[in-house]
């Protein structure tokens, strides 16, 4: 009987530590963004995905960066972009995710934590790229009527180098990605440890 509840109890706890990281991941998405560059804004919003991969395996950590997508959408709209925005977000973002959270889950030390985001920020930064380069500024053109010199503009404001498609992916793009990436990873290193015996899921 004591092992039917324990089976009954890990999907109530799976689908609460869900509710709850995907909540404060939804939260920081669209109350905490902090200018760095041009159009470049950091947020945190991956902490609390980060957790989930760390904390319940790459799957949940999916389905969390998922609903704080969805939730972003349904309180802020499609916009003119259509959503692509959250798209390429989602996109990012796994890209971060997923690596830590494979290396993680194949030997939980603190060693492999720091080699998975590692990973992660070096994957996010080539993706990032990327992205960027055949999502983003396509989109960004079509939904604001502008040109690819308009998009370089806003970058050479701050960085006056920054004259060409190539020199704002690799000057501005992928620093800001490897910008993001520390951070996140910084403040979920901080942070895991002291945390982790609410956020893992046990049988009882």
């Amino acid at each position: 009987m004591s092992n039917r509840k324990n089976h009954r109890s890990l999907p109530v706890q799976y689908l609460t530590r869900i509710s709850i990281l995907t909540a404060l991941a939804a939260v920081l998405f669209l109350t905490l963004e902090i200018p760095v560059v041009a159009f470049y804004k950091l947020d945190f919003s991956a902490v609390p995905v980060l957790l989930g991969a760390f904390s319940m395996g790459p799957g949940p950590a999916l389905i969390i960066l998922a609903l704080k997508e969805v939730i972003h959408l349904l309180l802020k709209g499609l916009g003119t972009t259509l959503g692509i925005g959250d798209l390429a977000d989602f996109i990012m973002t796994a890209a971060f995710i997923l690596p830590a959270g494979l290396l993680y889950r194949r030997h939980k030390t603190r060693k492999q934590a720091i080699l998975g985001m590692a990973l992660g920020t070096l994957c996010t930064i080539v993706v990032a790229v990327l992205t960027n380069w055949l999502l983003l500024f396509p989109t960004y053109m079509a939904a604001y009527h502008m040109d690819l010199q308009g998009i370089i503009g806003m970058a050479s404001k701050a960085l006056p180098f920054v004259d060409t498609e190539w020199k704002l992916l690799l000057f501005v793009t992928a620093p800001f990605n490897l910008l993001k990436g520390c951070v996140i990873s910084l403040i979920t290193a901080l942070i895991y440890k002291p945390l982790s015996p609410l956020l893992k899921v046990q049988a009882r």
